[in-house]
């Protein structure tokens, strides 16, 4: 068996993995709050060291891994993929329905026809039902109306405004008492206990296991939303590039360890194998 060709078989495909997700980064450069995917690459080995006092198989012990393959141990593998929740740069654009949240731990909630998802992303709009929804027409859920799917009219003809807390005020500027604001309730702003269960579902949203949704807290904190302001994707464009050329050159350098393998090695082993009969 040429323990060789399967390290780099095995190195290639994880490669290809995280080629995969470098260019789903760089797709979403431009995609507002988007948040970048990385991965932890290791090996089996190290994992194996790292958990064989808890493994249920009793033979799994210190001296079992003495007739562990080495060379296939060391093969590189995808042991975490993760997503990088940090902070997106604020861009101003002036339109009242854009939204962004400053902390790093909140979610507008939305109602979609899958149950309610979450995103970071506020630019919203006003469907054709005069709700507050999002681009692809999901309502925005209210404060109040987030455990009874209940969402936030809009009132033609009004400016509206919304304070640091996500509380909204329509202000109806014909109005000779243009001083005067209507509360309009207030934007579902909602952190979680443990942000890493989040998952992306498509669409800029993220769903939350059904069985942990009461650790899910309404926010309602100071300086926590903006208006007039969307944030940015966290993908730097110049690191996600130097991955990029790096991820080839691996997978370029593997290849060619394959070629030498059934080229090279393998011509060679036939040749002196045939001499020798």
């Amino acid at each position: 068996m040429q323990n060789g060709y399967y390290s780099a078989t095995g190195g290639m495909v994880t490669q290809f993995n995280r080629l995969d997700l470098i260019s789903n980064n760089l797709a979403n450069l431009n995609t507002n709050s988007f948040k970048r995917d990385d991965v932890v690459i290791g090996d089996f080995l190290r994992l194996y060291q790292t958990h064989q006092e808890t493994l249920p198989i009793k033979n799994q012990t210190r001296d079992a891994a003495k007739y562990i393959n080495r060379n296939l141990d060391r093969v590189p593998i995808i042991s975490e993929e993760y997503t990088d929740r940090a902070m997106g740069a604020m861009s101003r654009t002036e339109n009242p329905l854009d939204f962004a949240l400053q902390r790093e731990n909140a979610y507008f909630a939305i109602q979609t026809p899958d149950g309610i998802r979450y995103t970071r992303d506020g630019s919203f709009t006003i469907g054709t039902d005069g709700m507050l929804s999002t681009k692809e027409g999901y309502h925005v859920l209210s404060r109040v109306g987030l455990d009874n799917q209940g969402g936030i009219m809009m009132a033609q003809g009004m400016e509206i405004e919304a304070d640091k807390n996500g509380n909204l005020y329509f202000r109806d500027t014909a109005n000779e008492a243009i001083g005067e604001t209507l509360a309009a309730g207030a934007i579902a702003i909602v952190s979680f206990a443990n942000p890493k269960y989040l998952k992306k579902v498509g669409k800029n949203l993220y769903e939350y296991p059904e069985d942990k949704i009461n650790e899910r807290e309404n926010l309602i904190a100071p300086n926590s939303l903006v208006q007039y302001f969307v944030e940015k994707s966290n993908v730097n464009a110049v690191t996600e590039m130097t991955n990029l050329i790096e991820t080839n050159r691996l997978v370029d350098m593997y290849s060619k360890v394959l070629k030498t393998h059934m080229d090279d090695l393998n011509t060679e082993a036939i040749s002196k194998l045939a001499v020798r009969a």
